[in-house]
């Protein structure tokens, strides 16, 4: 990531539904903000982050069973190209 610098970076951080949805959207922010700190303690530079937190509003499996919990508490990172670097690749 350091040395592709045309790509931004989203991370967003996810939880279960157990707890408050308050503490949930927190603890998701804090998980993306964990991720976002090693990024930039390894040199990726901040303004090309976004972090998010999602809380528990977009699973990926049930949260009725202790294994699609532990599928729905994770981090995502998303990599994007920036537009003005697309637009000139696809020669706009």
């Amino acid at each position: 990531l350091v040395n592709n610098p045309d790509i931004n970076i989203t991370v967003e951080g996810h939880t279960d539904t157990d707890g408050e949805a308050d503490f949930n959207w927190d603890l998701s922010v804090g998980r993306a903000t964990a991720v976002v700190k090693v990024l930039t303690a390894n040199g990726v530079a901040p303004e090309r982050i976004i972090a998010s937190g999602r809380g528990e509003f977009f699973p990926v499996a049930s949260n009725n069973t202790s294994a699609g919990k532990a599928q729905n508490r994770r981090t995502e990172i998303i990599l994007t190209p920036r537009l003005d670097v697309l637009y000139d690749l696809l020669g706009n």
